[in-house]
């Protein structure tokens, strides 16, 4: 049986795509930047059919590129890389903002705009978020401190599609992530083209003396201060906003708010169990494998994010999605593999935790990959039922 029923068919054809974004940068700067790029794709180049179609595909690729150089030159994201590193991540997550722009407006200059575009768009921007996670992470050198790079990144996208799924208008506030959000990283990235990666480990005091007089915080190192404000003054009011608004539609529908905070329980138990294997397992997978905890997390992240997509397209009941539960299948294990080596063994493991981990990657990606495409394990693929249903 596949994703998609007879009720899901018939949500198809009537779905419309509903945005608004109030960002004054990008309607007065990089909305007529945009505009321009995109009349140098060709008309027969078709937008964001499949994750590896031209235009958002090829954005994506950009970051995947970028993680990569961040892997090679920062394996363990706690060493400084040459100085054309940070110049590459930060013209690399340009590139990957500009195509992402350009994606839609191609989908509406050919005409061809779909639900499965959006799909495949929203699940690239997904996994975008990892992979920008682990170049930032290389560029300010803050080791195992990369993961809540990531977790600030997922907790406001989860949450913008979260409302989405309730209010069905996609709302970007004046100042957001996809646009203000990405050029400050790509801006940070080119600032430390300059100053070095080493600038990010110094304290705040150091950094910026005018600062020092600060009490607490004038001795944190910078990418910890950025941490902090990342998620004091953006995270925890987007994530206010996000609940507000579903609390409005929930409130003025007479539905249950109880059941649509329970969509959020799947990336709740992501993250509890990501974290609660990092806290018992003796290998302190976070400084020794910081790119397969967040490149596995990630991936899971992906599915998450596909699914209620999904639910969203195909007009599904609102509440708790079993189904994405199959993201977390892996870490059960993974738990009970750590609380073993810690009870009979002394802690040592009976595998290498680095092979552990190796395996959550592969499961998410895996996972991940069958619900986009594998007939086998889902029945028609996921691309098949939507591009179906539409003809």
């Amino acid at each position: 049986m596949g994703y998609i029923g007879p009720h899901g068919v018939a949500a198809l054809h009537k779905y419309k795509y509903s945005g608004v974004d109030h960002s004054y940068v990008a309607k007065y700067v990089l909305q007529p930047f945009w505009s321009r790029c995109v009349n140098l794709f060709p008309l027969w180049m078709p937008s964001h059919y499949s994750i590896f179609s031209p235009d958002n595909a090829y954005g994506f690729h950009f970051l995947v590129m970028s993680a990569l150089l961040g892997y090679i030159y920062s394996p363990g994201l706690d060493t400084a890389p040459p100085r054309w590193v940070p110049f590459a991540h930060g013209l690399l997550l340009f590139l990957y903002q500009t195509f992402d722009a350009v994606d839609g407006k191609q989908a509406r200059r050919t005409n061809s705009s779909s639900p499965l575009g959006e799909l495949f768009d929203h699940g690239c921007d997904a996994l975008a978020c990892t992979f920008e996670s682990l170049a930032f992470a290389s560029t300010s050198m803050c080791g195992k401190d990369a993961f809540w790079f990531w977790v600030l990144a997922a907790i406001p996208f989860y949450g913008a599609t979260w409302e989405h799924f309730f209010t069905n208008t996609l709302i970007l506030p004046a100042i957001n992530g996809p646009t203000e959000g990405l050029m400050l990283i790509y801006v940070a990235h080119f600032f430390t083209s300059i100053v070095g990666s080493e600038w990010w480990i110094q304290q705040l005091g150091q950094c910026i003396p005018i600062l020092s007089w600060l009490p607490f915080i004038s001795g944190i190192p910078m990418y910890r201060v950025v941490l902090l404000s990342l998620a004091t003054f953006g995270v925890i009011p987007t994530v206010t906003f996000n609940v507000y608004n579903v609390y409005k539609v929930v409130k003025a529908r007479k539905e249950s708010m109880l059941l649509a905070l329970a969509m959020l329980c799947p990336f709740v138990a992501l993250l509890g169990g990501v974290l609660l294997w990092d806290y018992l397992s003796p290998a302190d997978l976070m400084r020794n494998y910081p790119h397969l905890v967040i490149l596995g997390t990630g991936l899971a992240f992906g599915y998450l994010v596909g699914r209620m997509i999904l639910s969203h397209l195909c007009d599904e009941p609102k509440g708790l999605k079993t189904g994405m539960c199959l993201s977390l299948v892996y870490l059960p294990f993974a738990l009970a593999f750590t609380l073993a080596a810690t009870g009979l063994n002394d802690g040592v493991p009976f595998v290498d935790e680095g092979l552990v981990l190796l395996g959550y990657v592969v499961y998410t990606g895996e996972n991940l990959a069958l619900f986009v495409e594998n007939p086998s394990t889902y029945g028609d693929t996921c691309a098949q039922n939507i591009a179906l249903a539409l003809h």
